[in-house]
């Protein structure tokens, strides 16, 4: 693709009076064609001729009569318009191909075209000439009192619409819920399913993670109610007890005490650092497809208890949509 010749100053203000003068004679031929097109109204012409006599019949004898080729003077204006601004984008290579002017600019071309229906397409050139100073910084149109009266209509109308759309969209879903054959199964065999193994890898290890991050944060107090809980059982059991009354007895139970106790924790750090082992993974692996398995059963009842689900979901969203947000925003 070639590259785009920047404009120099000058050239810039060459296209800008001229736009300005464009600008001009296409609000010019839009107030004469609305003010012929009331002239053709008979309650308006007649009082017209009533309150300007005068100014009726030059009009009608120098305007009316004359008004295609007045008409015709301004298309000769704009078609000349169209073949320099042709000329301007090849010369500066504004498009990718020389022919995309006309198709770019079709509202300029068809508005050319000296007929009702294509001279209301002249309107379109005000609008891009306005938005081409927009764009040069020479005017704000955000600032216009016109414009700001537009855009609040515009968004308070793109706003109901989309509303109303949402909503019967949201409406025909839960129509389709309620009718049916039920959601669950084709949920579980065309996402759930294809994906199966994956999700249990990813449940696993999730499990694995908390479980090693759990104890190896808590692995104090972990310790310290396995001891205990060891010292309480073995203070509570009948054997220790007449174990204690024989001489020597306390000094043996203590180191039974401390014995046991040093084993129980030993036994939870092996039994905690297996969960890194390649046979810790596969049982949790083999537990979580187990239990994947039980979860992806679904009978009647729970289709329809997920169905109600979504459909009160998708109600409760309806509900929020249907809030009128532009009336806090304008009112």
């Amino acid at each position: 693709m070639p590259a785009t010749r920047t404009t120099s100053p000058a050239m810039e203000r060459v296209h800008l009076v001229w736009d300005l003068f464009i600008l001009v004679l296409v609000v010019a031929n839009l107030a004469l064609l609305l003010f012929d097109s009331l002239f053709l109204l008979p309650p308006l012409n007649s009082a017209f001729a009533s309150v300007a006599p005068g100014l009726h019949e030059a009009y009608e004898q120098h305007i009316h009569a004359n008004f295609l080729r007045i008409d015709l003077a301004f298309v000769a204006v704009f078609l000349l318009d169209v073949l320099l601004g042709w000329a301007v984008a090849i010369a500066e290579r504004h498009y990718h191909r020389w022919f995309f002017y006309p198709f770019v600019h079709w509202y300029d071309v068809l508005g050319c075209i000296p007929l009702s229906g294509f001279r209301l397409l002249r309107v379109l050139r005000v609008i891009s000439l306005l938005h081409r100073l927009q764009r040069m910084g020479l005017i704000d149109v955000r600032q216009w009192y016109l414009y700001r009266v537009a855009a609040k209509y515009v968004d308070i109308l793109m706003e109901e619409l989309t509303d109303r759309i949402a909503i019967r969209m949201l409406d025909n879903v839960q129509q389709e819920l309620r009718n049916g054959d039920g959601l669950s199964g084709p949920l579980i065999e065309r996402v759930v399913e294809p994906r199966k193994q994956a999700l249990i890898r990813e449940v696993s290890q999730r499990l694995e993670a908390m479980a090693g991050d759990a104890y190896s944060n808590n692995r104090d107090d972990t310790l310290r109610y396995v001891r205990g809980l060891v010292s309480r059982t073995l203070a509570e059991s009948p054997e220790i007890k007449r174990l204690s009354r024989l001489p020597m007895g306390s000094q043996l139970s203590r180191s039974l005490e401390g014995s046991l106790s040093d084993l129980a924790c030993h036994l939870i750090d092996e039994a905690l650092a297996g969960l890194r082992s390649a046979e810790f993974s596969s049982l949790v692996e083999h537990l979580a497809e187990s239990g994947f398995d039980a979860w992806l059963h679904t009978d009647q009842q729970t289709e329809q208890i997920t169905e109600q689900v979504l459909v009160d979901m998708l109600e409760l969203l309806k509900d929020q949509i249907a809030v009128k947000s532009w009336q806090n925003k304008y009112e």
